[in-house]
């Protein structure tokens, strides 16, 4: 298949319809418009100044900052010097920026808002520069130049760097096994790919809007939002701050929304809260009134005009999707992975069949199962390697075809089902992942913890299960408040996504005789997470929580 890089589609946008507005940046309650040719003015700026620094064709620029429109602009630079992006996340900790910024060899590094500046200002990188989203975007951070500045200093660059399609255009960090972050290398052939993928099923075009909310640094935001709005040339609106999301939603009105299981529930709770099950299932079998409602109900939440609806990043219950399915929500379950490029699998068109899947493969991608039950991948989406790890390079293909981790099945219908996990690591309901076996070791130094597994997948934060050791009294005052210290001190640890929610204290200890340990006394964790899991509430009320 043929593609174009990005960039070409962008500036073609940029020279049909210059005056068009491509973002829409909200500011202290106010929105500020680009077009497609000050969008295109600004980046070229950017990328001259890039050049005058004496950065060089694929060196190694990051980006860390909340969702904002510069973060395109910025990304749109990049691309025409001829550099390579790594995108980190805003709420990443000081250890992990520092890590990033030193195993990928970051020349400088985009700072824009940040709900929290602790961490940036902890990090340490002195060989990369910092540049400062500008005034508008203040973050506290004193960084050593400054986009308002840049813009004013610097004429457009002229002749922007072809890329060729194999080349390398970011490359996006994620965890490995043992925690520390492998950075998949993706290409502009990768990502248009998957573009490409996502184009086709939900049927986009240059009249569509959507809201970018999600974390650009993950690879679902990347390829769904920003891709796909540069190939088509659609409207891009963005969010103020969690306080401010319903209304930044509403101004929008997006034709395509994308979120993950941990928002979509909290929609149902807000909706539930004004109207109880009791009564909404009486209204909704009212045909006429019925329907009525369900529109009052996706108007208030800013999606009266959306035709696609999806679900990515975790696993979502299929009793939530049958639930918004009532109201007129119809969600896609989609699937994909840093290494494939964001989406590789999703139910999108739509079909009630295959709820509880997630969905077909996408154009981008073949997809299959090893004698084992692992998902398997190939195709134009998926990475070619991590970024100075042969090692894990060499462990993650197997005759060409990538390995997920993920054990599925497949249904009649060909659609692929996640079933459970090979890897230890798991995905949280918001999408990101927590290496268990660190915290367990964390939790471990407190020596009244015998045994401890953290687990947490699809929930919206881990949780430890804990076995204490031999004649520890839990009903002993001082042994709850030292559990409780213990898991303060670890969470302070922790980036935000691996925080535990709380410590569920287990009656009895897993032993090879009840089957929770193997011969050479390891962690079941499949089976011990299989039992327990019906016996914990969805969230801690007390930070320990006693087994009846």
């Amino acid at each position: 298949m043929q593609y174009q890089t990005p960039l070409s589609h962008f500036l073609g946008h940029a020279q049909e319809r210059p005056q068009q507005i491509f973002l829409h940046q909200p500011v202290k309650g106010e929105y500020r418009e680009f077009s497609f040719a000050e969008t295109e003015r600004q980046a070229r700026i950017i990328a001259t100044f890039l050049h005058a620094q004496g950065y060089q064709k694929g060196d190694r620029i990051g980006i860390l900052s909340k969702n904002c429109a510069q973060w395109f602009i910025a990304d749109l630079a990049i691309m025409m010097a001829g550099m390579i992006s790594v995108p980190i996340y805003a709420t990443a900790g000081a250890s992990t920026i520092t890590y990033v910024a030193e195993h990928s060899d970051m020349r400088a590094l985009f700072i824009g808002p940040l709900d929290d500046a602790k961490a940036v200002k902890a990090a340490k990188a002195e060989e990369c520069h910092t540049i400062s989203f500008g005034e508008c975007y203040n973050n506290g951070v004193d960084c050593d130049f400054d986009v308002d500045a840049i813009l004013q200093e610097h004429q457009p660059l002229a002749e922007l760097h072809q890329a060729d399609i194999e080349d390398t255009m970011s490359i996006v960090y994620t965890s490995g096994t043992t925690g520390a972050p492998k950075g998949a290398v993706i290409s502009y052939k990768n990502l248009a790919s998957a573009g490409q993928g996502t184009i086709k099923v939900i049927n986009a075009n240059k009249d569509d809007r959507v809201v970018s909310y999600l974390p650009l640094a993950h690879i679902t935001e990347r390829c769904v939002i920003e891709m796909t709005a540069i190939e088509k040339g659609f409207a891009v609106y963005f969010v103020e701050s969690l306080d401010t999301f319903i209304e930044n939603v509403k101004y929008c009105r997006p034709t395509f929304f994308v979120s993950v299981p941990r928002l979509w529930t909290k929609f149902q709770s807000q909706i539930l809260a004004k109207l109880p099950p009791t009564k909404l299932n009486f209204l909704l079998a009212m045909p006429f009134i019925g329907n009525m409602v369900a529109k009052k109900i996706r108007s208030q939440l800013g999606l009266d005009q959306c035709r696609v609806f999806a679900s990515g990043s975790a696993p979502i219950s299929v009793a939530v999707l049958e639930w918004f399915y009532k109201i007129g929500m119809p969600i896609g379950e989609g699937w994909g992975m840093t290494e494939t490029s964001g989406f590789s699998c999703g139910n999108l068109p739509f079909e009630r069949k295959l709820l509880g899947t997630i969905g077909r493969p996408a154009q981008c991608v073949e997809m299959s199962l090893s004698d084992d039950g692992e998902v398997l991948i190939r195709g134009d989406a998926v990475t070619k390697e991590y970024y100075r790890n042969s090692k894990a390079t060499q462990e993650s293909f197997v005759d060409g075809w990538f390995r997920t981790g993920d054990k599925g099945k497949m249904t009649e219908d060909g659609a692929f089902q996640i079933i459970g996990r090979i890897k230890e690591q798991f995905k949280t309901a918001k999408g990101k992942y927590v290496v268990p076996v660190p915290i367990e070791r964390m939790l471990a130094k407190n020596v009244q913890i015998e045994q401890v597994c953290v687990i947490g997948y699809g929930r919206p934060q881990p949780l430890a299960l804990v076995v204490l050791s031999e004649g520890i009294d839990i009903n002993h005052g001082s042994v709850k408040q030292s559990l409780i210290d213990t898991l303060n001190e670890v969470n302070e640890e922790l980036e935000s996504h691996q925080r535990l929610d709380y410590l569920y204290i287990c009656k009895d200890g897993w032993t090879t005789e009840n089957e929770l340990l193997t011969p050479t006394l390891k962690l079941k964790r499949t089976q011990i997470e299989e039992i327990y899991t019906p016996k914990l509430p969805a969230k801690g009320q007390d930070k320990v929580v006693v087994e009846d």
